[in-house]
């Protein structure tokens, strides 16, 4: 919110003058009455692991995180050169595999590597697309710098939140967002159907495609969002028991009996999507549904086997991967990685375990890492005998000094750091860019962790209009 030199940054200008206006008791009332909004409407989420499985809420600042029109722009251009190019990329590497002939990806990142689908070599999803929703998770690190931290192409989640969020800060302040300009985010579910339609198979043919959303069930972690998204589509919410092969299509289980469904937002993982193709105990998904997809009956959203994208190895070459599929310069930067498979990054990491972060190449939700700064010389050791045993497993990061933004703590307004998501659709009409995006905030004061199952929260993000 302040410069360095204690003046206040353009894109808080009109958010000052309106925070320094209000009763501070009052804005206290408000979190509370937030919290209790989130609570009824059942926005709370599961952490996998704990014993007790209870929910939990998502912790709620009701500051925003505020972007000028300016930084979006430049954003929004890199954003859109790098999920060109990961479409680009799992398209080529499920068939010629033109980047590991010309030596810019070596091939024993493919060889062995779970997230790799031999099932989905030599097929083209419909329209082309392979990842039809994508997460790229943002940090900032100066005055205007944004770094790619991770791609998120699988199943990127928290966008029910984003929506909620802006929700919430419009019902509680409805003056402020007449005295500060903007952009809508609201339209999000209204865009999602309609490029999840654009992407339908060719069996959908002369009709208006029928889109589903396909969840684990109550108990997956990310149920409210599975939910939320239905809803919000006007599409339907099935489970693996709400569906079967029937006459060469997937067909859903409906009040009229079995309807055909055109695609398919699943949210079930890739291993447990079809019992016949995967993992054969699975009921998380209809038998059969892989031969289906691939023979044109259904659109898979997004497709199986775009979790290689994920991984945090291969996001070390994205710089390499960009410039392979567009022809241009990374518009947006990645952080400096160290592979520990190759020796001598391993060696140094080693060396400074200490000042680094270490991530799994398949870990997420801030599982499986370490901190280096913030860990005790036990945990350090611990996890130096684990990055032994399997350093393939491993990439190693600086620990980054992440741009703080201001949150409403007891004692006033205190800093601390942030991520953002912004979240993109993609089908074979292009590529749109939600203005804004899912702030995640790591509320302990100092810690770099965001994730909510890791006690972090989230913020309304604002864009604002020119």
């Amino acid at each position: 919110m302040h410069a360095a030199d204690g003046g206040i940054h353009p894109a808080y200008a009109e958010y000052c003058n309106w925070f320094g206006q209000q009763d501070r008791n009052v804005l206290r009332r408000k979190a509370g009455e937030a919290e209790r909004t989130f609570r009824r409407t059942g926005i709370t989420f599961n952490v996998y692991g704990e014993s007790d499985a209870e929910e939990r809420l998502i912790p709620f600042d009701m500051i925003p995180r505020i972007i000028t029109a300016h930084q979006w722009r430049k954003l929004e251009r890199g954003i859109e050169q790098r999920v060109r190019a990961l479409n680009a990329f799992l398209h080529d590497l499920y068939h010629r595999q033109e980047i590991v002939r010309a030596g810019r990806l070596p091939e024993r990142l493919l060889r062995g590597n779970d997230a790799f689908l031999p099932q989905m070599v030599g097929f083209t999803p419909p329209g082309g697309v392979y990842t039809h929703i994508v997460g790229i998770d943002l940090v900032r690190t100066g005055e205007d710098d944004f770094m790619v931290l991770e791609d998120n192409a699988r199943t990127p989640s928290g966008v029910s939140y984003m929506l909620e969020n802006r929700e919430t800060m419009m019902a509680m302040f409805p003056e402020l967002f007449t005295h500060v300009r903007v952009r809508e985010v609201s339209d999000y579910p209204r865009r999602l159907a309609r490029s999840l339609a654009a992407c339908a198979p060719p069996a959908a043919a002369g009709h208006n495609p029928v889109v589903a959303v396909l969840t684990p069930g109550i108990y997956n972690s990310a149920y409210f969002e599975h939910a939320f998204l239905a809803d919000q589509m006007g599409a339907e919410l099935v489970e693996g028991s709400d569906l079967r092969v029937e006459n060469g299509r997937i067909a859903m289980r409906t009040t009229r009996g079995y309807q055909p469904v055109d695609v398919l937002y699943r949210r079930v993982d890739d291993e447990w999507l079809d019992p016949l193709t995967f993992r054969h105990n699975s009921v998380l998904g209809p038998s059969g549904i892989m031969d289906i997809y691939r023979a044109g009956g259904i659109t898979l959203a997004n497709a199986p086997g775009t979790g290689i994208a994920d991984d945090k190895a291969i996001y070390s070459f994205m710089p390499d991967i960009v410039e392979f599929y567009t022809g241009e310069k990374p518009l947006l930067h990645n952080v400096q990685t160290w592979r520990c498979a190759e020796p001598d990054s391993l060696a140094y990491v080693l060396d400074h375990l200490a000042e680094l972060v270490v991530k799994e190449v398949h870990g997420s939700g801030g599982y499986g890492m370490l901190i280096g700064p913030t860990s005790s010389r036990k945990e350090i050791e611990a996890f130096r005998a684990k990055l032994k045993a399997k350093p393939a497993n491993y990439i190693a990061q600086p620990t980054l000094a992440l741009s703080t933004v201001p949150t409403f703590a007891r004692a006033g307004l205190a800093p601390r750091h942030v991520d953002l998501r912004p979240f993109v659709l993609v089908s074979p009409k292009g590529i749109e860019i939600t203005p804004g995006g899912l702030t995640r905030v790591a509320l302990k004061k100092g810690s770099l962790v965001v994730n909510s199952s890791q006690g972090g929260g989230t913020k309304d993000s604002w864009v604002l209009d020119d």
